[in-house]
């Protein structure tokens, strides 16, 4: 059973696939379709895990404004929103039952990103499910970027999880969120070792970006960007990037990088594709000889970090027939 990770791992190999891939977008069901057929092709490569970009169902919404300024919304930016919200899915609901069926048919771990929509709200999320198909848990990406936090709600500290799996101690970190020290010093302290970057960042600059954290945090890196052109979005999809439909709205460069920085897979900025490679758990250990920047190299007489990881509600209900609802952190200053 999945949890949050606490021991050591043993020593051993799994194979771990990253997709390269365009959603169909803003149309949820033929985006699960590509997925299960992708995630079959990957499993005949022997994967064990497979890991999805970033807001894989159903659309990263490259170039889109959402008709907003700073003072003014428009008609038309706010049927965009609604276009948006519509292809969104809900945690749980019918789409999750769906990608969980495709972890189960692949007999496979599955991360992938989502749009997720609670209320009126969307986040951009990332799923975990066992290769029994069972939801294992969320990650709500915790500071979108720029214009992003116009159309996605903000994460909190409720769903950071690294869970503890049969291919190693899983966990994953959304695009820019990896530029967020903290957050990667937070995933180094939950002991992850299968670090799952999807993201939607096709520069150059991303692959340093990877292989720093990998060597940072002595973990490997999987790092997966979707690959689309504009024929992959509407032929009204509003955009800057023209009506030609091979014109490339995302160039991917997806890769996988080892414990040292070292590149194990791509990576690749040229197609869609699969990129897969076995991982020695065991490298973890030996290239934390001479560094661990939460263990021998952390100096917590001199640095410390505190994570809440409390549910942030904006309304809390108290009754009998809620008793699994969240209970409003206490503050300990005030108790008698």
């Amino acid at each position: 059973m999945a949890k949050n990770a606490t021991s050591t791992s043993p020593a051993r190999e799994q194979r771990v696939a990253v997709v390269q891939a365009a959603a169909v977008a803003f149309d949820v069901p033929q985006t699960l379709e590509k997925a299960a057929d992708l995630a079959a092709d990957a499993c005949r490569e022997g994967a064990r895990l497979l890991l999805f970009p970033e807001a894989f169902v159903s659309a990263y919404p490259r170039g889109l404004d959402f008709g907003a300024v700073v003072g003014s919304r428009s008609e038309a930016g706010r049927e965009q929103f609604r276009f948006y919200w519509e292809s969104a899915v809900d945690v749980p609901g019918p789409a999750v039952d769906q990608l969980g069926a495709i972890a189960r048919t692949n007999r496979t771990h599955l991360v992938i990103g989502v749009i997720e929509r609670d209320g009126g709200t969307l986040y951009c999320t990332v799923l975990f499910f066992g290769p029994d198909g069972g939801y294992l848990g969320k990650h709500r990406k915790l500071m979108p970027t720029a214009s992003e936090r116009l159309v996605w709600g903000f994460g909190d500290g409720s769903t950071l999880p690294v869970l503890e799996t049969e291919v190693g101690r899983v966990g994953a970190v959304i695009c820019w969120e990896n530029y967020m020290p903290l957050l990667r010093t937070a995933m180094y302290a939950k002991g992850i070792e299968i670090y799952c970057a999807p993201t939607a960042d096709g520069r150059e600059t991303w692959l340093s970006t990877v292989r720093h954290i990998a060597q940072e945090g002595r973990c490997f890196v999987l790092s997966c960007n979707q690959f689309a052109r504009r024929r992959d979005y509407p032929s009204d999809y509003a955009t800057e990037f023209g009506d030609d439909p091979e014109t490339v709205i995302s160039r991917g460069g997806s890769c996988i990088i080892g414990p040292l920085g070292q590149i194990l897979a791509g990576p690749n900025y040229d197609s869609e594709t699969i990129l897969t490679t076995d991982l020695d758990l065991g490298e973890i250990a030996r290239a934390r000889l001479d560094f661990d920047a939460v263990g021998h190299y952390a100096r917590p007489d001199v640095f410390q970090l505190s994570v809440d990881e409390t549910r942030r509600a904006p309304v809390w209900f108290r009754n009998s027939a809620a008793s699994d609802a969240p209970v409003p952190p206490i503050d300990e200053t005030d108790a008698s």
